[in-house]
């Protein structure tokens, strides 16, 4: 990178000392002896050459004078008046001239461009310490990028799988409550058929004469769940007194209460018994 950097410069320095010496030599020639025109001629391009080569040492101390880049760049100046006004002075060829006035601002232009380079570069080895960061650097951000895909594919996925389970499973349940509603409204309308009435009188009559026979069926509904510690405080009820509750609740309306809404209201006020106890009841004093 240096060698790309420093020959243009080095290549357009030479390009314009030898057009300045040549300008000066057929500019003064004619008035002076030409000698003399070329001390003139080496003087401008050695004092360039002279500001050139300290600035270029003071750069590889890693130092810098302003007066001396100050005194280069008004050499170049110089050199580049001493064209300018030869191409307008000149009777031929003066644009050809003055194309080329602007080459040794171009050189001085170019040696600095080479001295920033200079400033920033950096060794081979660092050169690859930074290629190998900015590789792990990418590696990290494609196997993060990738895992984020994945990520998004494997929830993408278990959400589909959980839409369609619960789709799944509200439609069994759908079946599964049409069906229960079809089974109760084939159990209401038997319990409600004067048909079951007879047949159950028939059937009880002769077993329990004078009682009226009556077919409940079971509660079908949200149920309130009763707390362990609830039951537990609850005292247990004799069946003397079991029996008695219940038939002061069967009887607190007329007609008398069915089952299901003396145990609502058995329940309701605080009493404890089990299913089996309180039927068992029911059936004592019914």
């Amino acid at each position: 990178m240096s060698a790309k950097t420093v020959l243009p410069a080095v290549a357009m320095t030479a390009v314009s000392m030898v057009l300045t010496l040549a300008v000066v030599v057929m500019w003064l020639g004619t008035a002076v002896p030409w000698p003399v025109a070329v001390v003139v001629g080496l003087g401008i391009d050695g004092g360039w050459l002279a500001t050139l080569a300290y600035e270029r040492r003071l750069a590889a101390q890693g130092d810098h004078n302003r007066t001396v880049t100050a005194v280069g760049w008004s050499f170049g100046l110089i050199a580049a008046g001493v064209l300018v006004a030869h191409a307008l002075t000149a009777e031929h060829s003066a644009g050809a001239w003055l194309a080329v006035a602007w080459l040794p601002i171009a050189a001085k232009a170019l040696w600095l461009v080479h001295s920033m380079w200079e400033r920033t570069a950096l060794t081979p080895n660092a050169l690859d310490a930074i290629r190998g960061i900015q590789q792990e650097a990418r590696d990290e951000a494609a196997v993060a990028r990738a895992r984020l895909r994945a990520e998004a594919s494997t929830e993408e996925t278990r959400l589909t799988a959980v839409t369609a389970a619960g789709a799944r499973v509200a439609h069994v349940q759908a079946r599964t409550a049409q069906t229960l509603s079809s089974a109760w409204a084939t159990l209401e309308s038997a319990r409600q058929g004067e048909e079951t009435g007879r047949a159950l009188t028939s059937v009880t009559s002769p077993v329990t004469p004078g009682v009226t026979a009556r077919w409940e069926l079971p509660v079908w509904g949200p149920s309130e769940p009763t707390g362990t510690a609830a039951l537990e405080a609850a005292p247990a009820l004799t069946d003397g007194t079991l029996d008695v509750l219940v038939d002061e609740i069967r009887h607190s309306q007329s007609p008398p209460l069915s089952y299901r809404e003396m145990a609502a209201r058995f329940r309701a006020a605080g009493h404890s018994a089990s299913e089996v106890r309180l039927r068992a009841a029911w059936k004592r004093v019914a």
